[in-house]
């Protein structure tokens, strides 16, 4: 299949992901696109995605190695160095050499330099695999930002291993005086040369500022572009460790962007939203790959006469059990050490369950993932790579392994964890979200008046459409529920009732004429079907939107409202008569409902159609907008100001208030962008 086609495969299966993910949380998008990436390959027999080994480290090791470095956990790093470099150095030599010793012990096919570069490449752990399980549930800080500040340091460390491995099993020679010192210019010299292209490229970039260059699309790309030549320079000319260099090269960028950040704000967002794709593509194609490649694996695995299915599982399953075991003994052996002789201030007492958090989140992800794709295929004497096959899968496997566990047993383990600690009684990211968004709904309704009123319930409409987008699960689940859905369409069918009853009070008393009254059926009767949310009330709903939109931009909406305004002047006062009996008959029966929930959100829907209908024409007007803006800029000052109050409350930490910050500045800069060519 082309490479063009296989890449489109690949970003629809990505996309697939995220909306699978939306609707069944509770399993790590990492194991949905195992899963898609697997269907996909037994749809498509004759996909693939093979390129060279130094193809596939620039293109994903670089860049996300690069970002890793851009997101240098300094304080954390600095606070818990003894941690963290403990972990990113001696635990990936202990998780190399015992792994690899007990790889060949159990699976003696396998060459021992062979067992040494799985074992290197299984040392690396992935905090975006684990992000995403802490979101549904409460992980300890402090095991959060050891994960986070090893992976920064575990990744270079992991692939320089699995790069010597990998190095002797092709050229079959292997000595430890010649790889030390070849590990220490390759690290030494990839560090320096980190240092020093980032800081050229920086000072490259301040240059062409000062020369008046300050195009933001410019200094964006080059910014993307400086992982791969720094890695293509350090690695092709210089023969240095590349990884080690953009990791160095990516700090420098962060420790300078901390200098200059505020002159440069909108190149700032540019990046970090194009760096967010990146990533998330990256990222996703990895574990799509991941899946990809099981089926032909397993299939390579068990052409072997003396393999089976259930004994390669079993191998799977004991190097998981050995990775993850490693781990456990080793965070807990440094854990006594740190509270016994350790300088780290506020070091935990040693417990099981904090070394079961430290070793659950230890799973393995991308950079694992994308080092067992990068084995050659053949040795240096043409032969093929000894057990290539039964390696990916073996590597795939337990990747699957750990997230698998760590999905299951880390919801489990964290139960009651509120209780435990001050550092779980912070407020979580997105129930601050929560407040600083109804706490705008409240300050829009405090200042509606007359002239605003229509623009203000839009503006409503807008804060609650994103409250809802993160809503916690168990509300949207009550939401999405049958029970709280009929109730809705009950308040909604009553209102109706209430409309229709006035008009029809009118008819009888013969103030409507025949045409007029039959407009108003025919419009009720088409909003009870809607009501009744069948299929066909979508379809004539969506039609409606498109027929409309086509109207407004051929400019026939307008003039066709002012028609109807002459026409039916009439109608559109007995409407607004008719609104208004509705709005106080559920006034007045507003304590019969419950929830209360669902007849305030009926009753904010028509005080919104009558203060539209009063003023139709602010709909399209430039004051309309006007209002909009100055009452969107009224409440962001007021959410700046909620979360000083916050921090200043100790309900957020100073992490989650610059995150809230980002989230006011976002919906800013959305508010105040103008196109330009």
């Amino acid at each position: 299949m082309d490479l063009l086609l296989t890449i489109f495969l690949l970003l629809i299966c990505l996309l697939i992901s995220n909306v699978v993910s939306h609707y069944i949380p509770f399993i790590p998008t990492a194991l949905i696109q195992v899963a898609l990436g697997i269907i996909l390959v037994l749809v498509y027999q004759d996909i693939s995605f093979e390129i060279e080994t130094e193809w596939f480290l620039l293109l994903f090791i670089a860049p996300l190695l690069f970002n890793d470095g851009r997101h240098f956990p300094r304080e954390e790093l600095w606070q818990m160095k003894g941690p963290i470099l403990g972990n990113a150095i001696i635990l990936v030599l202990l998780t190399t050499i015992v792994g690899g010793y007990f790889i060949h012990w159990l699976i003696d096919e396998i060459p021992l330099a062979a067992a040494f570069a799985l074992a290197a490449i299984l040392s690396p752990t992935d905090p975006v695999a684990v992000n995403g399980i802490a979101q549904r549930i409460r992980i300890p800080q402090k095991v959060l930002s050891l994960v986070r500040g090893e992976s920064l340091i575990n990744d270079a460390s992991g692939l320089v291993a699995f790069n010597y491995a990998v190095t002797a099993v092709v050229t079959g020679y292997f000595s430890l005086s010649e790889a030390v010192l070849d590990f220490s210019y390759k690290f030494f010299a990839g560090g320096l040369l980190g240092l020093l292209l980032g800081l050229l490229i920086i000072g490259i970039r301040l240059v062409l500022r000062k020369q008046g260059i300050n195009d933001v699309t410019f200094h964006t790309l080059l910014q993307i572009m400086t992982p791969f030549l720094i890695f293509i320079v350090t690695e092709d000319i210089l023969h240095a460790s590349g990884v080690i260099a953009v990791v160095v090269a990516g700090i420098v960028h962060s420790l300078v962007r901390e200098q200059t950040e505020t002159f440069i704000a909108e190149e700032q967002v540019a990046t970090e939203n194009i760096w967010t794709i990146i990533l998330f593509v990256l990222n996703g194609i990895v574990f799509l790959l991941l899946g990809l490649n099981i089926p032909t694996s397993m299939s390579g695995v068990l052409e072997n006469p003396n393999s089976s299915l259930w004994l390669i599982f079993s191998y799977v399953v004991a190097i998981g059990l050995m990775i993850l075991g490693i781990r456990f003994v080793w965070a807990y052996l440094f854990s006594v050490y740190e509270y016994r002789f350790g300088k780290m201030e506020e070091a935990a007492k040693p417990s099981l369950k904090l070394t079961l958090y430290v070793s659950l989140t230890g799973v393995r992800g991308t950079v694992t993932m994308v080092g067992v794709l990068s084995l050659p295929f053949l040795l240096d004497t043409g032969e093929a790579f000894p057990n290539r096959s039964l390696i990916l899968f073996l590597a795939a496997g337990t990747i699957l392994f750990t997230l698998i566990v760590a999905t299951i047993l880390l919801p489990l383990l964290s139960k009651g964890q509120l209780s435990e600690g001050k550092e779980e009684l912070k407020m979580d990211l997105e129930e601050a979200r929560r407040r600083i968004l109804l706490d705008s709904i409240k300050k829009i309704k405090s200042e509606i008046t007359e002239e605003n009123e229509a623009a203000a319930y839009e503006l409503m409409d807008e804060y609650k459409l994103r409250f809802q987008q993160i809503q916690p699960e168990e509300d949207a689940a009550e939401q999405a529920n049958k029970k709280y859905q009929r109730k809705m369409r009950e308040v909604r069918l009553q209102a109706l009732k209430l409309e229709r009853k006035y008009i029809q009070e009118l008819h009888r008393k013969k103030d409507l004429t025949g045409e007029v009254y039959e407009a108003f059926e025919s419009s009720l009767d088409r909003r009870e079907e809607v009501i009744a949310d069948t299929t066909r009330s979508t379809f004539l709903y969506l039609q409606g939107k498109l027929i409309r939109a086509w109207r407004r931009f051929r400019g026939q909406n307008l003039k066709e409202e002012e028609t109807r305004l002459v026409e039916f002047q009439e109608g559109r006062e007995i409407q607004l008569h008719a609104l208004q009996a509705a709005l106080q008959g559920l006034e007045k029966t507003a304590g019969k409902y419950k929830p209360k929930k669902i007849v305030d959100a009926v009753i904010s829907d028509y005080k919104q159609m009558i203060s539209r209908l009063k003023k139709p024409e602010a709909l399209y007007d430039e004051k309309y907008e006007l209002q909009k803006e100055e009452l969107r800029v009224i409440v962001m000052d007021m959410g700046r100001s909620e979360i000083y109050q916050m921090y200043a409350a100790g309900d957020i930490t100073r992490e989650q208030s610059k995150e809230l910050r980002r989230f006011i500045n976002y919906i800013e800069s959305v508010t105040l962008h103008e196109h330009g060519e």
